[in-house]
């Protein structure tokens, strides 16, 4: 990248660096992680979220993450490559929903303490991307991982929230829901994201690949 590209040329050679990610590994435990010195970026959220929406349009893939119509149905951490002419130079860490009804309790609970200690331990996690539905607020779930990842945000670990289906909102719903999750982020940042209207999509981008380049 040219320091002197315009926002628009940066967030084209952003999403053409999105669009070449291709699945790597799956694992259902910690200690099945591949272990590598490229910097990871982790998308979590509640299992209704849109989270695998939000990853394939970045990513311009229509079914590179799992969109499931029944929400909660990832329960492994799924791994995707990024970079050019196939040499990869950072991963995206696709991280299981959370807090869907119908998955069972012991379940939930393995979940999330596989999720918490990935958050806490993963050396090679440079940023976390949060989703959030602006419609229900940031709930306990997501107030419990803030708790989590803070410490490290602190120390310096990119921390990002994106209010997914913003599409659904009016003007003055945005605003109020922006000013209440930015109160709520401990330190992150918060966008308004729409995979239906492309709204946040180049910002997100852009900022992506600016955290895995610095």
């Amino acid at each position: 990248m040219n320091p002197s590209d315009s926002p628009a040329e940066h967030a084209k050679y952003a999403l053409g660096w999105l669009h070449t990610a291709r699945f790597l590994t799956t694992a259902a435990q910690l200690h099945h992680l591949p272990a590598y010195d490229l910097p990871e970026i982790a998308f979590v959220g509640r299992s209704n979220a849109g989270k695998s929406t939000c990853i394939n349009v970045l990513t311009q893939q229509k079914r590179l993450a799992f969109a499931s119509k029944t929400p909660g149905r990832t329960q492994h951490i799924n791994l995707f490559a990024l970079g050019r002419q196939g040499q990869a130079d950072a991963v995206l860490a696709d991280l299981p929903g959370y807090g869907y009804a119908s998955v069972p309790k012991h379940d939930k609970v393995r979940w999330q303490q596989v999720m918490a200690n990935y958050l806490i331990s993963r050396e090679n996690l440079k940023g976390v991307v949060m989703l959030c539905d602006p419609r229900h607020g940031l709930t306990e779930l997501d107030d419990i991982l803030l708790d989590v990842i803070r410490p490290r945000v602190e120390d310096g670990l990119k921390f990002l929230v994106l209010l997914t289906k913003s599409d659904k909102l009016n003007r003055t719903e945005a605003a109020k829901a922006l000013s209440i999750a930015r109160l709520q982020a401990g330190g992150g940042e918060v966008k308004l994201f729409s995979a239906l209207k492309k709204q946040g999509v180049e910002e997100v981008a852009s900022q992506l690949y600016d955290w895995m380049h610095p």
